[in-house]
């Protein structure tokens, strides 16, 4: 029997690829503890602090110039804010200040910005505690104060607020979301296992979401169902409307009581089905049509659907927009009608014209405020920039 001699047979192994390191951008100098909170008049402040945002480029930004997209995706400040901070290099390009505003931003690129930021006021209210166990706290989330840290808000934030009270090390995982102007019960995971499981039941839809909202008018009696679908028709400004070719939406609202106006000599009633009012002929006017909406009606939500402001579009939509809502109750914004069973677009330009300006040359205030006749007081409540400069 003949042996023969087979040499090992060597596979050539490729080198692995080798990436380019992350690009040296600059960080948030500090990170102030406890945190810069100032509680007073009602409203809980943050002293202003240097700060650092760092974020990689969108797909949408490719192939842009720098300029446009700060113009056209930040309104929190004007622009000749933001050709100044790139000429000055507070906004700059992996780490590096650019020749031109109108340098090309490229895929992988880190997009810095460096500024003195000066947080809005929330309000002072506590984050009350509903449940607490091991695993979960159950809170009550404040009206104007958002869940994450996002936009102009950081530490005027629920996560922030409650890391603050219980340590620096503290991280609370929110399993669900409310908007910042909503108030309501809110799940917050201790650990990752127990945020995970909450999330997974909501996902799953064994836990339901409920809300109640006042809404201008009289709301129609029995279940209203609206399945108007919505679409964001301004990622910059947060603005959403109803529209056939959105994503597909479904609410069932009932009207929990009406309560008249008190100068419609109708007596006040919490009854599911109250008198019909008298209109109050003397105050309407022909070209402003949610006058004619006297009083008010507390609704009870019920989404099928978890579509961004899908409660307040849908309302506004059928022409009972949430009575203090900033946007879509703002006869600025959406005119006499306040868009009521507009789906169309023919108006959009003009809308995100007229909405780009609120909280900068104009408040936005809802318009119920001014059927209410607020005092001057409450009116300088609302946000607007005043243009002083900071020291």
């Amino acid at each position: 029997m003949a042996l023969s001699v087979v040499e090992p047979l060597i596979i050539q192994q490729e080198k692995p690829e080798e990436l380019p390191p992350p690009p040296k951008v600059v960080t948030t100098p500090c990170d102030p503890w406890p945190r810069p909170y100032v509680l007073e008049d009602g409203l809980r402040k943050v002293r202003p602090y240097h700060f650092t945002y760092n974020t990689y480029c969108k797909q949408r930004w490719r192939g842009r110039e720098l300029l446009d997209i700060f113009a056209t995706e930040f309104r929190d400040r004007p622009l000749d804010y933001y050709k100044e901070a790139i000429e000055s290099g507070k906004i700059v390009i992996n780490g590096q200040k650019v020749d031109s505003v109108h340098a090309i931003v490229k895929n992988g690129d880190v997009i810095t910005h460096t500024l003195h930021r000066h947080e809005p006021p929330v309000t002072a209210q506590p984050i009350g505690i509903v449940h607490e166990d091991n695993d979960m706290i159950v809170i009550n989330k404040p009206a104007g104060v958002p869940v994450h840290p996002a936009g102009r808000y950081n530490y005027n934030s629920i996560v922030e607020i409650m890391r603050a009270e219980r340590g620096h090390g503290w991280n609370p995982l929110p399993c669900n979301r409310l908007d910042r102007l909503t108030s309501g019960v809110m799940f917050i995971g201790k650990h990752p296992k127990a945020a995970e499981r909450l999330t997974d039941q909501i996902m799953a839809r064994n836990v339901k979401k409920e809300y109640v909202a006042r809404v201008i008018g009289e709301f129609p009696t029995g279940d209203i169902i609206c399945e108007q679908p919505i679409m964001q028709v301004s990622p910059k400004l947060g603005l959403n409307r109803a529209r056939a070719s959105g994503k597909e939406a479904r609410t069932i609202f009932k009207r929990l009581a009406y309560y008249p106006p008190p100068n419609n000599n109708t007596t006040t009633t919490t009854s599911p089905n109250p008198p019909d009012p008298k209109p109050n002929t003397s105050s309407f006017d022909p070209h402003i049509p949610w006058k004619s909406k006297t009083g008010y009606s507390i609704v009870h939500c019920l989404p099928l659907t978890g579509r961004t402001h899908q409660l307040r579009v849908h309302l506004q939509y059928l022409g009972h927009p949430i009575s203090n809502d900033p946007i879509y109750c703002n006869q600025r914004v959406f005119g006499p009608s306040l868009a009521a069973g507009d789906s169309s677009s023919s108006s959009d330009s003009s809308i995100i014209s007229a909405l780009s300006k609120m909280g900068k040359t104009e408040t936005a205030d809802a318009q119920a405020y001014h059927e209410e006749m607020v005092t001057e007081y409450e009116k300088r409540k609302a946000e607007k920039m005043n243009g002083e400069k900071c020291e």
